[in-house]
């Protein structure tokens, strides 16, 4: 179940579950056109010309997915991973010092999936299935036809392979072409486009009229002139991707339709004899081999209204839109995947939201409580938290990935109070903060990746010192605050930050190198790359200084608990400490970053 959880929530399958989604409308809709297309051109047009629209709208089928998949990439402001990281406020402790913890990245792993992500999963997890079934017969296909070129085959007599040269220097094929007799095929078929190769049914030199085979050899040259037999495959390869959608078997088959009448008339300008080319394919019309999407053979599509045309008798309508069963199954499809985007446009939202601006009139620092947290149920609750810090637990980044807007974003904290309507998880709150944030705040974004100073985390040349990690009483994520009154959690095994006098500290119990990277990266409000190598845990003690160094911390300099000024050189600076206490350092670099740019910000209405 596991990981049936993890496998939902990855990125990859919501982009591709709703690009085959998309793809129902999107099919239908190039079909569509192509009919009218079609339509227009039915009369005046030529057969190649059709065939040529038919290949047209097929590929653009094929495009469609691919358009689809390339938007679908996450280039705006919605998360890709949501929970990543998530700071979550303690309750003041004895001695009235806030600490923050950060939660590891295992918990988006336990994160309840929502309606239309398991939707999707299963969309994809169908989708898979059915393209693998096609695929394994597709690859039979070319597996089969690779071994006829040499199982029960054998060479055609000298005087059949210099007719079949001279055949194909008439419609101006100059690649060599092999002709064989087989025992396998029972109509003549092409084999191959690097290297073609046709095929003839045994007793077909001797038994057919000189006259009606070299009719048929014609119609195969020139399936190999046109490429035929890659179009083939490529037709293939299409149906078994779009599989799902009656509209491509639809289209699909006036390619294999218009491209077998194409080469009969090649056969019939070159031979000058309609008749007896009519005759030759009617004497295949009892032979019907079972399909084999490799092969190219004289006696595909309907062979009763290819003779027909021949012979210039009335022939069935033509239908130049889609059968009636295509719009129905397709128009079904799209209905079905609009109720569900209609069903998922709709951003979940809290219930009851309350936005206060902070009584507090003293300056945002470490000195003010200030956080937002996930209470049981789902319910908000936010506490002098500045739009940044909001926008932070949101989207899951850090404050150096959100840039732009004015000021008050950083400086203005505000209360807020926000429940939903049922019980609901971690994941889905945070959803409903975006659009809370959206309809209050009026916030707009995108999202950017920008070249940017980073620090990259390495041991010294001595070597770290990190003491080893302490056993005991610690829990290893902090996934709710406490109700009050209720019994306090073990405390989080790290890394948390504390303050306390004129400085900081680090504390840890049981510390990965890649959290405690992160915590540094909101500390230093700059991303922090772990470059030392260590994949343990650790125990973590680190004082250091309050400073202009800790950019990630709003007003760094405000005054410690007691509300004296603190002093930068009473410890020392992060940088020093990392090196002394750790035997670590932070060296400077540059690296892309990913940032939320804010396009668009309000002071809300209060309520």
């Amino acid at each position: 179940m596991n990981n049936m959880q993890l496998l939902v929530s990855q990125p990859w399958v919501e982009r591709l579950g709703m690009t085959l989604l998309h793809f129902l409308w999107q099919g239908l809709f190039i079909a569509i056109l192509y009919a009218a297309a079609r339509r227009s051109v039915a009369r005046t047009s030529s057969l190649q010309t059709r065939y040529l629209l038919a290949c047209g709208a097929l590929a653009a089928m094929m495009a469609a997915p691919l358009v689809t998949w390339e938007l679908m990439a996450p280039s705006d402001a919605s998360p890709e991973a949501i929970y990543r990281i998530r700071s979550t406020p303690q309750a003041a402790s004895s001695t009235g010092i806030a600490t923050t913890t950060t939660l590891p990245d295992s918990v988006r792993a336990a994160v309840s999936s929502a309606p239309s992500e398991r939707f999707l999963f299963w969309v994809v997890m169908v989708w898979l299935a059915g393209a693998m079934v096609f695929w394994v017969r597709l690859a039979g296909g070319w597996v089969v036809a690779a071994r006829m070129r040499s199982m029960l085959v054998r060479r055609a007599p000298p005087e059949w392979q210099e007719t079949l040269r001279k055949l194909g220097a008439q419609i101006g094929l100059s690649r060599p072409v092999r002709l064989l007799v087989s025992a396998l095929v029972q109509a003549p078929a092409v084999v191959g486009w690097l290297r073609p190769v046709v095929l003839v049914p045994v007793g077909a030199l001797g038994g057919l009229p000189a006259e009606h085979l070299e009719a048929l050899l014609l119609h195969e040259l020139a399936h190999i002139r046109r490429h035929d037999y890659l179009i083939n495959i490529l037709q293939s390869v299409a149906e078994s991707l779009l599989f799902y959608h009656p509209a491509v078997w639809w289209v699909s088959g006036h390619i294999r339709a218009e491209r077998e009448q194409c080469c009969d008339d090649v056969a019939v300008s070159i031979s000058g004899d309609a008749i007896t080319y009519a005759r030759a394919l009617a004497q295949l019309e009892s032979y019907r081999p079972a399909h084999l999407g490799a092969l190219v053979a004289a006696n595909g599509g309907s062979l009763a209204n290819r003779i027909a045309r021949l012979l210039g008798r009335q022939r069935p309508a033509v239908r130049t839109g889609p059968e009636p069963g295509v719009i129905t199954v397709a128009g079904l499809l799209v209905v079905a995947a609009y109720g569900l985007f209609g069903q998922s446009a709709d951003p979940p939202r809290f219930a009851v939201a309350s936005i206060k601006r902070s009584p507090s009139t003293v300056p945002l620092s470490m000195a003010v409580p200030m956080g937002v947290g996930y209470r049981p149920g789902g319910r908000l609750t936010a506490g002098n938290a500045p739009l940044t810090m909001l926008i932070q637990r949101a989207y899951s980044v850090q404050g150096f990935q959100v840039v732009g807007g004015p000021s008050w974003i950083s400086t203005e904290g505000y209360d807020i109070e926000a429940k939903p309507e049922g019980n609901t998880d971690q994941k889905r709150m945070w959803l409903m903060l975006q659009t809370l944030l959206a309809d209050r705040f009026k916030l707009s974004m995108h999202r950017e990746t920008r070249d940017l100073p980073v620090y990259d985390l390495q041991a010294v040349k001595s070597g770290p010192k990190l003491p080893a990690p302490q056993g005991g009483a610690c829990a290893e994520v902090l996934t709710t605050l406490p109700e009050a009154g209720q019994p306090r959690p073990a405390p989080p095994c790290g890394p948390g930050l504390v303050k306390a006098g004129t400085g900081l500290t680090m504390l840890g119990f049981s510390v990965s190198m890649p959290a405690f990277a992160k915590q540094l990266s909101l500390i230093v409000g700059r991303e922090v790359i772990d470059k030392t190598g260590f994949t343990g845990r650790f125990s973590l003690h680190l004082e250091f200084a309050i400073d202009d160094a800790l950019a990630g911390l709003p007003d760094p300099v405000g005054p410690d608990a007691s509300g004296q000024p603190a002093d930068p050189a009473a410890r020392p600076t992060i940088r020093t400490a990392l090196q002394e206490q750790l035997g670590l350092k932070l060296e400077v670099s540059k690296g892309p970053v990913d940032v939320l740019v804010i396009d668009h910000v309000e002071r809300p209405t209060e309520n």
